[in-house]
């Protein structure tokens, strides 16, 4: 791992265009090489996209790969380059929402996209956060991230085994919570809702934490610029009206959210998770079936 972490700070001393440009071409080997993640990536794509044809999932895929690899490679800069580098490389859409962080408390839905670290970065570096966290498995690599994600600003990480009452403690203390609850974490506090038509199981944490602390929901979404010119970050008005008194509704107008997000930038979604890898009673298991 040192060799690795070693690797990647060399690689944030290079051009952007010239890394992403890497980043793509292991993507390419990456989708060739890792046969049970292309697996993976090829029922999601087909489960969601069933109108689409073999070869239009199969080059979708393709591109899936190539954009969380690339997204890798770029993490360098995240982690080691000048916080002047990293805002010069950065477009946020249409402005980093500081009034509502100091207004009340404020809940941001970064769903997984493959750039959702240049989003934290743009946070991390006008202000104080805090976002759930799972630690890694490797000692070096764990501290490493946890570095990374506080360099510019002190961040309060949580394990999901702490539960929601240190997150409600954080929100009462004037800290925005980045939260990313579109992954399948089992049956625990989650619903089966639609996914591109799909029943998924679905975490409630977020209409549940913004019940409890009465929180705007303010989504955030970051993505590519084209040409290797850098990403865009882009918050979205916070949401009326929410959760409501319908936790199943609420849950579902996250994921109708997401789908439309995906829709716009369907090859930057993190299509290699199991996110159907729980079933409803009496469901086959669609990745082994």
């Amino acid at each position: 791992m040192r060799i690795i972490l070693g690797l990647m700070w060399l690689l944030h001393w290079l051009p952007l265009p010239i890394l992403g440009r890497l980043g793509k071409g292991l993507g390419s080997l990456l989708f060739i090489s890792m046969k049970s993640r292309r697996h993976v990536t090829l029922t999601n794509l087909r489960l969601c996209f069933p109108d689409k044809s073999e070869a239009e999932r199969h080059a979708l895929a393709l591109q899936h790969f190539q954009a969380f690899a690339r997204s890798l490679l770029e993490r360098s800069i995240l982690w080691w380059a000048s916080e002047k580098r990293i805002k010069s490389l950065i477009v946020i859409e249409p402005r980093l929402p500081l009034d509502e962080f100091k207004a009340g408390p404020v809940v941001m839905l970064c769903p997984h996209f493959v750039c959702l670290d240049v989003a934290g970065a743009a946070i991390a570096m006008e202000a104080s956060a805090s976002s759930m966290y799972t630690q890694q498995r490797n000692r070096l690599f764990d501290e490493a991230l946890r570095r990374a994600r506080s360099r510019f600003r002190p961040v309060k990480l949580f394990s999901r085994q702490e539960g929601i009452k240190p997150i409600l403690r954080a929100l009462r203390a004037g800290l925005p919570f980045f939260m990313l609850p579109d992954m399948d974490f089992g049956l625990k506090d989650s619903e089966f809702v639609e996914f591109f038509g799909n029943q998924a199981a679905t975490l409630t944490a977020l209409p549940r934490i913004a019940a409890a602390s009465h929180a705007k929901v303010i989504p955030v979404i970051a993505s590519f610029l084209p040409n290797y010119r850098g990403w865009k970050v882009t918050f979205y008005p916070s949401w009326d009206d929410y959760p409501g008194a319908d936790i199943t509704a609420a849950v579902q107008r996250m994921n109708v959210f997401i789908e439309a997000r995906i829709l716009e930038n369907p090859a930057e979604y993190f299509w290699s998770h199991r996110r159907f890898k729980t079933r409803p009673p009496g469901a086959l298991d669609v990745y082994n079936p």
